[in-house]
Formats: structure tokens, C-alpha cells, sequence
């Protein structure tokens, strides 16, 4: 099973790992993540997230889910990357979290086809029914 490290900032890791129990009524194992406070250097951050990337890691790899491209949470994770083995993905939703631990026990392609999907596939614009 592909683990999964959520990389944002503030709480919003927390509220969304907080979701997913709502949703699934259990806590999926090998799921983390680490709250980045404002103006926390990367260089700071990265043996916090090396440590709970190797937690959640079984062996199969693990999917780094961050909020804003290009800023900290992305920024420590890109650092993390190791193309196959460790992947990531900018723009976490509650979407794209539940699709990625729906199909964390395929291979880390789909994993992240299906994680991107998941979030594109969760903005709609809403319409009067």
C-alpha cells in the first residue's frame, strides 16, 4: 500500500486527515501530515517530513499531497521526490485525498493520475437544480 504524506499549510493537513475519518469512519492506515507554519524555512522542515515520510512508507512509496505549488509545503516536498518511489502532487483537496486513498494499492502512476483527476474532478461549478 502506497503510503500518503499531506504537506500544507497551517491545520490544513490536520482538518483533512479530520475529514477522511468523517467520511470513512476509520483513520486510513499510512496516512500523515505535517502543518507548515508561515515563514518556516524548508531547510527546517525537512528532517520533521523525512521522518514521517519513512512512518508512512511500507515499502511501496509514498504520494506527498501539497496545498500551493511553489510555495513552503511544495517546496519541502519537492525535496523529498524520487521519481516512482516518492511522488507528489500540488493542490490537496478533500477530493483528490479520497480518490488517492481509494486507489493507493495500485501502482504509483495510477496513484497520481487518479489523485489529479480526483481534485480536477472535485471543482464544479454549481448550478440551481
Amino acid at each position: 500500500m502506497i503510503g500518503i504524506l499531506i504537506i500544507a499549510h497551517g491545520t490544513l493537513g490536520e482538518a483533512l486527515v479530520h475529514d477522511v475519518v468523517h467520511v470513512l469512519n476509520k483513520r486510513p492506515p499510512q496516512l500523515a501530515q505535517l502543518g507548515v507554519a508561515s515563514q518556516e524555512d524548508p531547510l527546517d522542515l525537512l528532517p520533521m517530513a523525512q521522518s514521517i515520510l519513512k512512518q508512512v512508507d511500507s515499502g511501496d512509496g509514498v504520494l506527498l499531497l501539497t496545498d500551493v505549488w511553489g510555495a513552503t509545503p511544495s517546496n519541502v516536498a519537492v525535496k523529498l521526490l524520487l521519481p516512482g518511489r516518492i511522488e507528489g502532487v500540488a493542490g490537496v483537496s478533500l477530493p483528490m485525498l479520497l480518490r488517492a486513498l481509494t486507489y493507493r494499492n495500485k501502482d504509483m502512476d495510477t496513484l497520481v493520475t487518479k489523485a489529479v483527476s480526483g481534485g480536477r474532478d472535485g471543482v464544479i461549478h454549481m448550478e440551481p437544480i
